[in-house]
């Protein structure tokens, strides 16, 4: 089959950048990384109960700060989905803080009833939805930080996500399915049964055509946006898929487990363009939105001094 002019030219490029760069973050496991929705920052949240912000010159990232107040560890973090300034992060100390980096100050905590471990932010920027360990997901206003609505689950809830359109929201489950509700006050509009075992993470690409799930069968699978069917699925990953980010131009998927690799598929055809060498398994990945610049973090160790020490960095593939 002909290789496409857009795989050989992200071929070509990642060959002459295919160096994976690494930049000191935490002092413990990142767990998550996110870019701003300008691409000039790329923050990221860890165990060591903080999060960080780096600025991206043009071959590095440089560290601008280091936010403190959780209690416990940060497991996801997001950003406004059109205020370069602002970020929420989601922490086991059953608090979520949002964070405006002219500040370096939390500018709101919201309690909230659980040990949290899922973030997202609504593209209309208006609601922040937060998933924890129990299955109940609070959807809190973010102008005046209080609850509109929760609904607790009888199954295990993974990934949270609203549609681009912003009028549907989507949540993967541990029966291997998607439900998909209307917006506050929630009603269930379907579950698609998408995957044999559990279903853990779920992207929606930047052109709204398309979104990808990952599961505990390795498996990654494409679906139509408008007509919720399954295209694709991407299977070169051996281990339970934990995180997925498509490219800026909706063109490549990202996946990663605990393989040491990340998979970089061309969406259109299902055909590998690039796998990104990692020393150990991949926690989080995300594409930058505007360049194919990729962040990720891995469970890496600090292999020089101490091999049981975690190294908490966060790496960027793609760089000049």
């Amino acid at each position: 089959m002909a290789v496409s002019a857009y795989v050989q030219a992200m071929q070509e490029l990642f060959r002459a950048n295919t160096r994976s760069r690494e930049f000191p973050a935490h002092g413990a496991k990142v767990h998550s990384v996110a870019w701003s929705c300008c691409g000039r920052r790329l923050a990221s949240g860890s165990f060591d109960k903080t999060a960080s912000v780096f600025l991206l010159e043009k071959d590095r990232l440089v560290k601008e700060n280091n936010y403190r107040g959780h209690g416990d560890s940060v497991d996801q973090l997001c950003w406004h989905p059109s205020n370069p300034d602002l970020f929420v992060t989601a922490s086991g100390d059953k608090t979520i803080r949002i964070w405006d980096v002219r500040t370096t100050k939390c500018i709101a905590t919201v309690n909230t009833k659980g040990e949290n471990i899922n973030i997202c932010w609504s593209p209309d920027g208006q609601t922040i939805a937060v998933g924890n360990k129990d299955d109940v997901v609070t959807f809190i206003d973010a102008k005046t930080h209080r609850s509109k609505a929760e609904e607790q689950f009888k199954f295990e809830v993974n990934e949270i996500s609203w549609n681009n359109d912003n009028n549907m929201f989507f949540l993967t489950n541990g029966n291997g399915c998607i439900n998909i509700l209307r917006q506050v006050p929630l009603k269930p509009i379907q579950s698609i049964n998408a995957h044999p075992s559990n279903c853990i993470c779920i992207k929606f690409d930047p052109m709204g055509k398309y979104f990808a799930t990952g599961s505990a069968d390795a498996l990654v699978s494409l679906w139509d946006v408008d007509e919720l069917v399954c295209v694709r699925c991407f299977s070169r990953l051996d281990w339970p898929v934990r995180t997925l980010s498509f490219s800026h131009d909706g063109k490549m998927l990202a996946s990663a487990s605990e393989d040491h690799f990340i998979d970089i598929a061309e969406v259109e055809t299902g055909e590998k363009l690039w796998e990104v060498q990692c020393e150990s398994p991949t926690f989080t990945v995300a594409w930058h939105p505007k360049r194919p610049l990729l962040a990720f973090a891995c469970d890496d160790k600090d292999g020089k001094y101490d091999s049981s020490r975690e190294a908490g960095t966060v790496k960027l593939f793609g760089l000049p």
